[in-house]
């Protein structure tokens, strides 16, 4: 533990004297993750699919908001679409304007989680969104991650069905259109998985703000087991297959990621709790403290020895 405490003292120092730089190097990392793993899956436009677009795109975006990475990820998954047919970037680009309008109005200060739950999708921990954004962030986080949700499938969709969506006769373009509101919009699984997703965080967020002891690890057990549960009770409900052996090892794996951000981020020392009370002309106020864990880093001191010193021994 005192090792891990040390690390964490080590990386806050670390970052706290060089955010300047290192805010727009994480920021350049994330954006040509989420500009190759789109070009990765729907490469479509040769053109846009390059490595080159994606690495000039991330260098631009290390300098710019985090919400134009969403923004010029939606700008690549639209241009791939029009490669396909007309109806697919039409359909593509009405949705992405859509779920953006609402983002942007109710939770623009969240763009990173846009841009991750998409990443976490295709990275297999997909179930570590909620419950991290439970632990930082609030009920608005909901908006986000369901936006974010959609884009995946929107994604998936758009690589799984390349045949149908490319069929030039113009009898199947109703055909098309139906099919993506079919398996887009009305995809019983997406829809499970934001209802799920935003549940999960409201709880975690609720519990975790309660004043009990070691209430952030309560959060992230119950955000789990109540991830697990509406998962399957949903699955039943709605007639949409889960797997149950992923879900309960996606789960575990995301309750491991959450706890690791608990510790580097918040890391509570319930051992050292105090209890305080104030009063002012209408109010009695009680106050639990919990202290973070800290630990001093020792400084490593240097001792310069001259050679004038050592011959100055010698003589003597």
């Amino acid at each position: 533990m005192t090792s891990l405490l040390e690390l964490k003292q080590h990386l806050k120092l670390f970052y706290s004297r060089y955010d300047t730089y290192l805010i727009p190097v994480l920021k350049f990392a994330f954006a040509l993750a989420t500009f190759l793993t789109v070009n990765s899956q729907i490469g479509f436009m040769e053109k846009a699919s390059g490595p080159a677009v994606s690495l000039l795109l991330a260098l631009l975006c290390a300098f710019l908001p985090v919400n134009l990475i969403a923004v010029f990820g939606a700008l690549l998954i639209c241009l791939h679409g029009f490669s396909l047919s007309i109806e697919v970037f039409a359909m593509a680009a009405g949705l992405l304007f859509v779920m953006y309008a609402l983002y942007f109005r109710v939770a623009p200060g969240y763009g990173y989680v846009l841009v991750m739950t998409p990443l976490a999708f295709f990275l297999n921990i997909p179930y570590a969104v909620p419950l991290i954004m439970g632990l930082l962030g609030g009920p608005v986080c909901a908006v986000p991650v369901a936006c974010g949700t959609v884009i995946y499938y929107l994604v998936v969709y758009m690589k799984n069905n390349t045949a149908m969506l490319t069929n030039p006769e113009s009898e199947e373009v109703v055909s098309r259109l139906s099919y993506f509101v079919e398996n887009v919009l009305n995809n019983k699984t997406m829809l499970l998985t934001i209802l799920v997703f935003a549940v999960t965080v409201m709880i975690v967020y609720t519990i975790r703000r309660m004043s009990v002891d070691y209430a952030w690890y309560l959060a992230i057990g119950i955000g789990a087991v109540v991830n697990i549960v509406l998962f399957l009770a949903g699955s039943l409900v709605m007639g949409v297959h889960i797997g149950i052996l992923p879900l309960v090892l996606g789960t575990l794996v995301s309750l491991l990621i959450a706890v690791m951000v608990e510790f580097f981020v918040f890391s509570l020392d319930y051992s050292r709790t105090e209890y305080t009370q104030f009063e002012d002309d209408e109010y009695y106020y009680y106050v639990k403290a919990v202290p973070k864990m800290s630990i001093a880093i020792p400084e490593k001191k240097v001792k310069k020895i001259s050679s004038g010193g050592r011959n100055q021994r010698r003589r003597r």
